[in-house]
């Protein structure tokens, strides 16, 4: 400390054993632990990982169409399919040829705009062929996709995770420089609880949360207009507040949505719904 001091450390340009951390909430929190080594060929400046307290919630579409977002503004995209067990990033965007590799690490596919996707099933010899893995094996896999994979310049990479906190979610939260996570919830009143275990997981492991994304939100007639709450009324906005979290976006359940993900069109959906949690993702994360 220097004989000047005047305990202002915020401000003080000196970089001394007893200044303090900034106590700015903006700030990114401090992140313990050694983060797997990146691909030395890859230059990937943001991840965002996009998780669910449980399966069937649409974190995959969440996933795509906002990746596909981030591309038509420009943005060099990836997207990680850490769900190994499950992997359909390949199938929402049509890509079924396979990865190849060099000296240079595995080369990711890419989809029609050149967002880089690298999944289990672009390994597969066969895409239906169910992966019966335990889970050292399937961790292991998530850390290679991440160290052997040159992914080359990428500005945002968007990690597709397996729903709940179990063994791969750890390993990301862990081993990944996670600049941020999306929460993907539904309308269902227990869902406030699993959110729950996900946002005291992000918090344990010093991961900032971006906010919540509720998909099944309502249904809009299409001859009257009339927004029907299928899944029941939304919680969302108590949810939010109970956990101080941004609520993202509200996604309409729509059938053409999923026609067009299981054509392999993700990039197709013409995803409006998305557009402020997109804005919002770049604000948040431009310091």
């Amino acid at each position: 400390m220097s004989e000047n001091c005047t305990s202002s450390c915020s401000t003080c340009p000196s970089k001394c054993a007893s200044q303090k951390p900034s106590e700015n909430p903006t700030q990114k929190p401090s992140r313990e632990g050694n983060f797997e080594k990146m691909n030395e060929y890859s230059n990937v400046k943001k991840v965002i990982g996009v998780v669910s307290g449980k399966g069937g919630v649409g974190k995959s579409l969440i996933t795509s169409c906002l990746c596909a977002l981030m591309r038509r503004r420009g943005y060099d995209t990836a997207i990680l399919d850490a769900d190994v067990t499950g992997p359909s990033i390949p199938k929402a965007f049509g890509v079924h040829e396979k990865a190849m590799a060099n000296e240079q690490g595995i080369i990711p596919a890419e989809t029609k705009m050149g967002t880089k996707i690298m999944s289990l099933n672009l390994l597969l010899d066969n895409e239906e062929e169910p992966v019966v893995w335990r889970g050292p094996v399937v961790s292991g896999t998530v850390k290679q996709f991440w160290s052997e994979v040159n992914w080359g310049d990428i500005d945002y990479m968007f990690v597709d995770m397996p729903p709940g906190t179990g063994d791969v979610s750890l390993t990301v939260f862990q081993s990944l420089p996670l600049d941020g996570i999306i929460i993907v919830t539904s309308p269902q009143e227990l869902v406030s609880m699993i959110v729950g275990k996900a946002v005291n997981m992000a918090k344990t492991m010093k991961v900032p949360i971006l906010g919540l994304i509720e998909n099944y939100s309502y249904y809009e007639c299409d001859n009257c207009g009339t927004k029907l709450s299928i899944f029941g009324e939304s919680h969302v906005e108590d949810t939010s507040k109970k956990y101080d979290l941004d609520v993202l976006a509200r996604i309409p359940i729509n059938p053409e949505i999923a026609k067009k993900i299981d054509a392999g069109e993700a990039e197709d959906i013409d995803a409006v719904w998305l557009e402020d949690a997109a804005t919002q993702i770049e604000s948040k994360l431009a310091k």
